[in-house]
């Protein structure tokens, strides 16, 4: 993408997206029922897109204007860090189900702007993710060399592998999340690895991926529940009825990462099956605690009764599970229902003005969430969630 262009693009994210959206201060829009599901939800391919676009648009205007969301990390600004990363994988999902080409050329400016370049912390996994942008945007007009970069920060890693424990928080001068010791780290990176990997015709890059995986694997994953702890920290922690804790949106990075892992995996691959069985284990775990209203709580094994809604969680289990189905994996009939109570959730959470909300701020565990509550990231899973359901064409 030439200068021009990019300029282009910018100019009419501000011009045109912001006279739909206005700032957050100033929206009082009505604050979604989440007690039932919406009177009436289309399924229709058409709609369900159409609304995507709508969430998607405001965000974009909010973030061509530089505002910041409310309870945002400090890191929500930089533009090649996870919050706005995982918007950014969303979009690539999103650019590729809209006639609108604003979503490609945003894809292509922010390649640009970055110079093609990861995060500024080397091994860590949340510096990763928009990588998987520029995967993206090497198949739709990025220019020659634009996966350089990438692949130069991955060759030095595999060339001084970090070796650091995996449990979480690590004793002393080491620093676990130089490698995979987070659960949210399994969306960020591994899909990103073995992307370069399909692209470039390099092995190294998935065989590296799937060795740090299944080692987060074996340390947070827990064979009885079939669900991953968020980190070390929370093997002896219990909730309020003494169930084990599990966050909605760590299992649901998880399990949206698997997803997208089996996206770019060679057929052929020989870690394939095991893949497809911890996915398809994920799943109907996922299944059985859904909540009535379609959502999923915040503490995943919470009393059903005082669960409050969450969007960012909730849109990448319908996402998941929406990929699951479309590609054979999982039963329409078994699954079907389950995502069509998911999208309704969604549904009911978006405010009239394309705004999500009920996104869990930033955390790295179950925690209080409302209406006005909306985050980049909470953006980037609805459109995952979103352009999936329509792939479906649910009646």
């Amino acid at each position: 993408m030439d200068i021009f262009r990019i300029k282009m693009a910018l100019s009419w994210l501000i011009c045109g997206l912001m006279a739909a959206a206005a700032p957050a201060t100033q929206v009082q829009a009505a604050k979604p029922t989440v007690s039932a599901m919406p009177a009436k939800v289309s399924f229709k391919p058409a709609d369900v897109i159409a609304l995507t676009e709508k969430v998607a648009d405001y965000q974009i205007a909010t973030l061509a204007a530089g505002w910041i969301p409310a309870n945002a990390s400090w890191d929500t600004p930089d533009p090649k860090g996870w919050v706005q990363g995982a918007l950014f994988v969303g979009l690539t999902d999103m650019a590729d189900h809209s006639h609108n080409p604003i979503y490609k050329d945003l894809i292509l400016a922010r390649g640009e702007a970055n110079k093609w370049e990861l995060g500024k912390r080397v091994y860590h996994a949340d510096d990763h993710v928009i990588g998987q942008s520029y995967l993206w945007a090497a198949k739709h007009g990025a220019p020659a060399g634009a996966l350089k970069p990438m692949q130069a920060r991955f060759d030095a890693i595999l060339a001084k592998p970090a070796d650091v424990t995996l449990i979480y928080p690590a004793e002393g001068d080491a620093n676990c999340t130089d490698r995979w010791c987070w659960c949210d780290a399994l969306f960020m990176a591994p899909a990103t690895w073995i992307g370069l990997s399909a692209a470039t015709g390099d092995p190294r890059y998935a065989e590296f991926a799937k060795k740090e995986f299944w080692a987060t694997y074996d340390v947070l994953y827990d064979k009885d529940e079939h669900l991953f702890y968020r980190d070390a920290r929370f093997f002896d922690r219990r909730g309020p009825n003494g169930e084990k804790v599990f966050w909605s949106r760590g299992d649901g990075w998880v399990f949206a990462g698997l997803a997208r892992i089996l996206e770019v995996l060679p057929q052929n691959d020989p870690d394939r099956p095991r893949f497809n069985a911890l996915y398809k284990e994920m799943a109907a775990k996922i299944k059985s605690i859904q909540l009535d209203t379609g959502y999923w709580a915040p503490s995943l094994l919470a009393d059903p009764k005082t669960a409050l809604p969450e969007t960012s969680g909730t849109a990448f289990y319908t996402y998941g599970l929406a990929w699951g189905i479309r590609n054979g994996t999982l039963s329409r009939a078994e699954y079907g229902p389950v995502v069509r109570k998911g999208w309704a959730a969604l549904v009911a959470a978006v405010h009239p003005d394309g705004k999500l909300g009920y996104v869990q701020p930033v955390s790295d565990r179950p925690d209080n969430v409302g209406s006005d509550d909306t985050q980049f990231y909470g953006v980037g899973a609805f459109l995952l969630a979103g352009t999936a359901v329509a792939d479906l064409k649910l009646k």
